[in-house]
């Protein structure tokens, strides 16, 4: 009996490290990340890929990788740091940052993304002219200081704007439907927690729970994440 008591403990032990230090499950809650990642899908995400995070602080060892543009990161949400966040990472610490009539621009070049979709054919103007310097770099400040919350207007015409070293800037792919880094600002690499490894399951939530098979997305189920 003793033993199989320490055994138990041992796993559950060993259970607690993985989860803490190397493999978590993840749920995507909202359709932010559509077509790519649906409501429904449930992920396990690696906590490793930015380096190993000392539990319940942002202090990280082994930070031996940074993100590249268009990775997807997981990562704690700046403004409610209990939450998790799953964006795509656009931007770079020093990059230029710009959106024209919905379209990414990175140092004045347009950015090729096939995975992006947009579901809302209306394109708001930009929230105010920027012709000069001074307009610019307050521009720049209130974006920093994440004053854009609740600002429809920089959600297809925005910046140019540029990510402060130490921090990246991520989008949704399901732009029109997105709240991040235009809204909220820089992210702090110190917030990120990982990336999606594998879809291990996915239901549908608007499908009737009586109808089972239905719910399930038979299609999704255990596809590999990591070229996404």
């Amino acid at each position: 009996m003793k033993s199989w008591f320490e055994s138990l403990v041992w796993t559950i032990v060993v259970v607690l490290i993985i989860r803490a230090l190397f493999i978590q499950a993840y749920e995507i809650p909202t359709g932010s990340m559509e077509d790519t990642l649906l409501p429904g899908d449930f992920l396990l995400v690696t906590k490793f890929t930015y380096g190993i995070q000392i539990p319940y602080t942002h202090v990280k060892i082994l930070d031996f990788h940074r993100p590249d543009r268009k990775d997807v990161v997981v990562f704690n949400y700046p403004l409610e740091p209990k939450k998790d966040f799953v964006k795509r990472c656009i931007g770079l610490p020093g990059d230029t940052i710009e959106i024209k009539n919905k379209v990414v621009y990175i140092n004045g070049k347009p950015l090729d993304e096939p995975y992006v979709v947009h579901k809302d054919p209306r394109v708001f103007p930009p929230l105010m002219d920027l012709d000069n310097p001074l307009a610019r770099e307050e521009y720049q400040r209130a974006w920093v200081e994440r004053r854009f919350m609740g600002q429809n207007r920089v959600r297809d015409n925005f910046g140019p704007v540029v990510v402060p070293q130490g921090n990246i800037f991520v989008m949704g792919d399901n732009r029109d439907y997105s709240l991040d880094s235009r809204f909220w600002g820089p992210l702090p690499m110190k917030f990120l927690k990982g990336s999606p490894l594998i879809i291990y399951f996915s239901w549908d939530k608007e499908q009737p729970l009586y109808a089972f098979w239905k719910k399930i997305r038979w299609g999704r189920l255990f596809r590999i994440l990591l070229w996404i």
